[in-house]
């Protein structure tokens, strides 16, 4: 970037879903474009291994949180999330690996996947790669789905198990 104009900011990259595609295609988000999706409620050394293993399978990632009622939906407790949206977005957004943060409400992301039309989609290793959302849209237009194996064994729940323990 040339001295004289300012940064972005990591809030830069926060991205409403109706905003997604014109986003994309306005600044010029490049290809293989990689999408993941999760809770990401407390961030962790699984989280950001991970993370940064689906980023290198493409040339930028678009991460997409589940809103919290859509956690709430899931099962994970009363108490989930413990970050709100708007806080999980901005730590997430701040990574270097990822390129744009997006929601969604529905209790799953295939919406988001298919607005930006992924080359790559990846979960993590608890997902058999048939299992995954998406997985025969993204097949469909010629792309690639990747179940990532955990490299660090952590659990935002067995984390907050031992907090609460203490």
């Amino acid at each position: 970037m040339s001295p004289g104009y300012p940064r972005p900011t990591f809030e830069d990259k926060i991205v409403a879903p109706e905003d997604l595609v014109e986003h994309l295609r306005k600044h010029h988000i490049a290809r293989p474009l990689v999408f993941t999706n999760g809770c990401f409620d407390i961030l962790h050394r699984g989280h950001v291994t991970y993370l940064g293993q689906a980023r290198a399978l493409g040339a930028a990632m678009i991460v997409a949180l589940n809103t919290d009622a859509s956690v709430r939906r899931l099962g994970k407790g009363d108490d989930r999330p413990i970050n709100n949206l708007a806080d999980r977005a901005a730590i997430m957004a701040a990574l270097g690996c990822v390129d744009v943060v997006t929601w969604f409400d529905e209790d799953t992301p295939i919406e988001r996947i298919l607005q930006c039309k992924p080359d790559v989609l990846v979960k993590g290793g608890d997902w058999p790669v048939e299992k995954i959302v998406g997985y025969a849209e993204v097949m469909s237009w010629g792309g690639s789905v990747h179940s990532i194996p955990f490299e660090h064994a952590r659990s935002t729940t067995a984390l907050l198990g031992k907090i609460r323990s203490l």
